[in-house]
Order: C-alpha cells, then structure tokens, then sequence
C-alpha cells in the first residue's frame, strides 16, 4: 500500500489529497500540489543548490543622514565612505565600486590612515539568525586588496562604535575609538597588537568626533555636545583639559574638528560659529563668529592650507583663506540636503557628504554634481522595468526615483505627498503605480513622472500595487486586509474599480497573478493563501483549478513553489520577500537579518539549500530580477540602501 503521507520536521505531506502543510508559530499553512508532481512528490527529495551566485557591483546610496567625517579620497582616485553594513570604494571617473564586506552589521565611522591604504571601520552592535549578539568592534582593512588585517575590541565595546580614528605623528601606531554607551568610552589601542593602551569615561553626552593631534602622538581631541576635551595620553592614562570658552559663547554642540598647518584646532558648532583653539592649549585664539546660519558639520583643511566648512541649515559651503576671511561660498540644493561631510579631492575639487545621503563632487564658485544619490528613509518599494534596465523605488521619504541600472543615477525623481510603501510598472512600462502609507494610491507616466491618476482605498498601508500580465487589470493590496481591483483602459491611464477581495482576517502582505490575468492568489500577515477571481474579486475554495495554475510572478512567500526558503523554527516575519527569476530557474530571498538567498526555483522542499549574501544591515525589505535577469536589485529597510548584484 502506498503511503499516504510522509513527515518532515514542521511539516506533512499528504499524497491523497494532494497538498503540503507546514507550520509557522503553530499555525498550519496548506500548500497544494500540482497534479502532475503528485505522484513523484517526496518531502525528502534532495534539492540542489542554484549553479548561479551572486556578486555584488553596486551600492546606491550613502550614509549621510546621521554618521559623519565618513567620506574621504584615497590615492587610487576612488572615494571612500560606507552605507548599509558595506564600505565603498567608489573610482567616479570609471565609473566602478569595489567593496569591503567584512562588516555583518551597520558601519557607523571610517577613519584612513596615513599610509593612505588602511583603512579603520567601526560597526554597532548587530542581531544574528539565532538571536545572539554580534559584537560591536572596529576592522582594520588593506584598501587595495581588501583583506582584513585586524577586529579590534571584540567584547570591549558596547553599544556602537561611532567615532574612530588613527594617530597620525607617529606613523600611525596608535587607533582612537568611542563607544556609543552611556559613559561613551574613549580607547586607545595599538591596532597591529590589537592591545588596548588606554581607555577612560569621556562624556555623559554624546560625542561626536575623537582625533589624534597631527603633531602630537599623545593628544586626542573630542567634541560633541556641550563640549570639547582635550586629552592627553601618559602611559595607559589618559587625562582631560576642558576647553574653556571664557568671554565666547558655549555652543549646545561642538560638532567637528580639524586642525591648521600650525597646528591649531578648528571647530564648527551649532550656533554656527568657528572656533580656533591655539596649537596645544585649551584657549579660544580666533573666532569667526556667524560663519554660517545654523550648524557647521563639516570642516575640512585643504592641501594649500586653506579652510573649506559646510552648513546644516544654509547647505552652503565656504572657503576661508589662511587668517579666516571668506573668499567664495556655494550653496548645496534643497533637494540633496544639509552638509554633512567635506573631503578634497583632486586639485580644485571637493566632495560633498549631505545628511540626504548624497554626494556631490563639487568646485568653487558654483560646480556641483551629484554621484551618489539615495533615500533617506525606511525603504520597501522596488519593482523593474518590463523591458528597459530600469527600476523604480520609493520610500517613507516621499521620494520616488526611477533609476537607470547601468550609469546607476536616478533618470528622475519625484516627491509625491506620502511616504512610499509599494511600485509596480504596467506591462507596458508607459506607467507605474505607487501605493502610499496612507491608502491612497497613484500612477505616474515614466516618461514625463506626470502624475495620470490617483486614488484611495481605505486608510491603511498599501503593501503591494501589482498589474496583470495583460495589463487590463490592477490588484491594490491593503493592511485593512482588502485586495482592491481595477479594470485599466488606455494604457494605464484610465481605472474603475471592479471589485474587492474580502475574506483575510489580517493585512494583505503579497500576491501574484496567474499568466492568464484571471485569478490573484495573496499572503496575509497570519500565514493564510488565499484564492481570487480577478474580475469579480471572488474568494475561490476549489483548488482543483488552483492548485494547476501558471504564475506570472512567484513573490508570496507563502506557497507550493517558495515553501522551502523558510528555515527551521521560523518567525512568520522572517521573510519580507521572495522573487522568481523570469527564466524560472532561480528564487531569491529577503529576510530580517540582513541577508539575500540565493535558491533553485522551485523551491519546495522543506529547508532549501540556499547562497547567503551579506550587505544590507537588519531587514531587507525586498528583491527583484532585471527583465533579463541578469542581475538582481534588493533593498534594505532601515539602511535605505539600494544594492544591485550581477547573476552570474
């Protein structure tokens, strides 16, 4: 007699009525098998692993929003700075990234070394798979070869390392670094004994940048809010000398720091005032006073001695001469942002970091371009172009862009009037709809980003707005648990709704459509696959058509065809999203610890063998193929970051 069911860990299968079920938190989810694989079905088949990988070529985006002093020049021409748990080596005339990826969690400081090859990153305390801790530390790195040299203070640090920074008199010996706890410790190590020299408590309040005196092994310097600190090392001690502001004002932050050809500290603070502290002391010798409108975040000495500082509030950029008189100013757009970091770059050449996580290259009097751009906020909309080497994103930042995958610039980008949540082009790719937070709904012609049409269905996010294979129809998808329908006319430009799929007693988190553009199938946030006739939006219980049903897309996560990305002991959340390659050979994975899978589609056999690629930070929100699939694009939650990897 044949056996009617055989078991898995978490999960059965029975041949008679011809369906899969497994388990998330205790809940059954039923999965219905194809009739022609009923036969030959078995839980224990072995699944091979995918024959392609993956190789990460771009990151879209820079961390500029809340890390500073993180964008310099390195003599490879490349610039250097880091988003998501990735630092970037970015050569802006070739047009080519390289990319260290020793991190597994946020990077939050950079610092170069003299040398100008090794290179210092600090990261925060991150989560694994398991539910441990990854430790916060700094690496030190070859930024030629990208090998990491040394981790330092592993099990030292607490919270986040925020601040690091070499030594530079001493041939660079000694690395400075601060930890984001409550008595934000200041260490001091010698990074090749990976040894710690000194450390001591630094501030109650936050500190937001630590550097070694250029001429002065034993001298450190921090500023943050409310003060700046002037240490000096003895041995493994490290003593404090307040710096005094006697008849100046105290500014609520002192936020950065640099140092003259003289040897003299120069500070930017939030009142917008710049200070210069005489070589060696802790007295104000000169005061440029009112040097921008609010804050200055950045100051930065250039190679002929001359000062460049950046603004928040004014995003302007000033040049000073050597005894601190203006001599040209420019002005960042309002659409990049604030200033948030400087670095020189070739002769007559700047870069500009804005807390709009951009970067500009830029020249006195008014040249600025932007080479990076990205979002500045939770981001999980992605969808790709029908046809061309596009895709769309948009975000809580209101933004949406169009972006081109192989100059790696947005074609356009457009401020719509609520964060962002879901996009989705029409199989002509003439238009895309975006779907908001707030339950409204638009569609913009990817030409001209002309808004066509707009529309609200309840007051819920719009987890998913996706078109029909024949582009006659478009599937809106609530967190009030509706799938609102409509019927599209002239080339998406027209919509009348046509029906709603009521029946899921939690909110909507994916569908896909059938080839055939007439049925939905949809995931919602308590594990149920439900069925749906497109025209009427008719819950459908029969599986006996279902279950034989082509799919256009394979993005519930949930299903016959995608069960096996869950791992063992999986939180229903684990996984915010999964993408079929078009050529149907390949499922790509998104989960919340900060991890693309790669796996053979399809994908169903219990704990599927999977390429684990590391880059985003926590949650990755979402993955999608090129048209041609020939690499796959994914994005990152919090981290906002973009990263685009070839298939190969």
């Amino acid at each position: 007699m044949k056996r009617s069911s055989s078991k898995s860990k978490e999960c059965t299968f029975n041949a008679e009525d011809g369906y899969v079920r497994m388990f998330l938190r205790g809940r059954p989810v039923t999965m219905h098998v194809p009739d022609q694989q009923r036969e030959s079905y078995s839980l224990d088949q072995k699944v091979a692993l995918p024959d392609r990988k993956l190789k990460l070529q771009w990151v879209y985006g820079y961390r500029g929003r809340d890390c500073r002093s993180n964008l310099y020049l390195l003599p490879t021409g490349e610039i250097v700075y880091f988003n998501a748990s990735v630092v970037v080596l970015y050569n802006t005339e070739e047009q080519q990234q390289r990319h260290y990826l020793g991190h597994n969690d946020d990077v939050k400081c950079l610092s170069v070394h003299p040398d100008m090859v090794t290179i210092a990153t600090g990261q925060v305390a991150g989560n694994s798979k398991d539910g441990k801790l990854l430790a916060p530390h700094v690496r030190v790195w070859d930024s030629v070869s990208l090998n990491t040299l040394h981790v330092i203070g592993m099990g030292t640090f607490d919270r986040a390392v925020t601040c690091v920074a070499f030594s530079k008199s001493n041939g660079g010996t000694f690395l400075c670094a601060v930890d984001d706890a409550n008595d934000h410790i200041l260490s001091v190590w010698n990074w090749q004994k990976e040894k710690q020299l000194a450390e001591v408590k630094c501030s109650n309040d936050s500190v937001l940048g630590a550097v070694f005196h250029p001429m002065d092994t034993n001298l450190i310097v921090t500023c943050g809010k409310s003060h700046i600190n002037f240490w000096t090392m003895e041995g493994n001690t490290l003593t404090k000398r307040q710096g005094l502001f006697e008849k100046h004002e105290k500014p609520k932050y002192m936020l950065c720091v640099a140092f003259a050809e003289n040897g003299d500290a120069i500070t930017g603070d939030s009142s917008g005032n710049i200070y210069v502290w005489a070589k060696g002391g802790n007295r104000i010798s000169q005061v440029v006073s009112g040097a921008h409108e609010g804050g200055i975040f950045s100051v930065c000495v250039l190679k002929d001695g001359t000062l460049v500082s950046g603004g928040g509030k004014d995003r302007r950029v000033v040049l000073w001469d050597h005894d601190y008189r203006k001599q040209a100013e420019m002005e960042v757009g309002e659409s990049f942002g604030p200033v948030r970091a400087l670095a020189e770059g070739k002769p007559g050449e700047l870069f500009i970091g804005t807390t709009k996580n951009a970067i500009i290259r830029a020249a006195f009097p008014n040249t600025l371009t932007p080479i990076v751009q990205g979002h500045t906020d939770e981001l999980w909309g992605l969808d790709i172009h029908p046809s061309m080497e596009q895709f769309v994103t948009c975000s809580q930042d209101r933004q949406v862009h169009l972006w081109d995958t192989n100059s790696h610039q947005p074609l356009w980008s457009k401020t719509i009037e609520d964060p962002g949540r879901s996009a989705g082009f029409h199989p002509s790719g003439a238009v895309l709809a975006v779907g908001t937070m707030s339950g409204r709904w638009l569609v913009l012609d990817t030409d001209t980003r002309d808004l066509v049409s707009m529309h609200t269905d309840g007051n819920e996010i719009i987890s998913n707005v996706k078109y029909s294979p024949d582009g006659n129809f478009l599937a809106v998808a609530s967190h009030d648990n509706f799938v609102y329908i409509y019927a599209v006319a002239e080339n998406g430009r027209k919509y009348s709704r046509v029906g709603k799929c009521t029946g899921h007693s939690s909110f909507v988190t994916h569908l896909d459509w059938s080839s055939d553009s007439q049925y939905l199938v949809t995931n919602s946030g308590d594990y149920e696959i439900l069925f749906w006739e497109a025209s009427s939006g008719k819950h459908v219980t029969n599986m006996d058509t279902m279950r034989n049903l082509e799919w256009a897309t394979s993005t519930c996560t949930l299903s016959f065809n995608t069960f096996g990305i869950w791992p063992d002991g999986a939180d229903g959340t684990d996984i915010n999203a999964v993408c079929r390659s078009h050529d149907g050979s390949l499922l790509a994975s998104a989960d919340d610890f900060g991890k693309v899978h790669l796996f053979s589609f399809p994908s169903s056999q219990p704990r599927a063998p999977s390429h684990e690629y590391g880059g985003h930070s926590s949650h990755v929100t979402n993955v999608a193929f090129l048209h041609d699939d020939s690499h796959l694009l994914s994005t990152g939650g919090k981290d906002t970051s973009i990263l685009q990897w070839v298939v190969a």
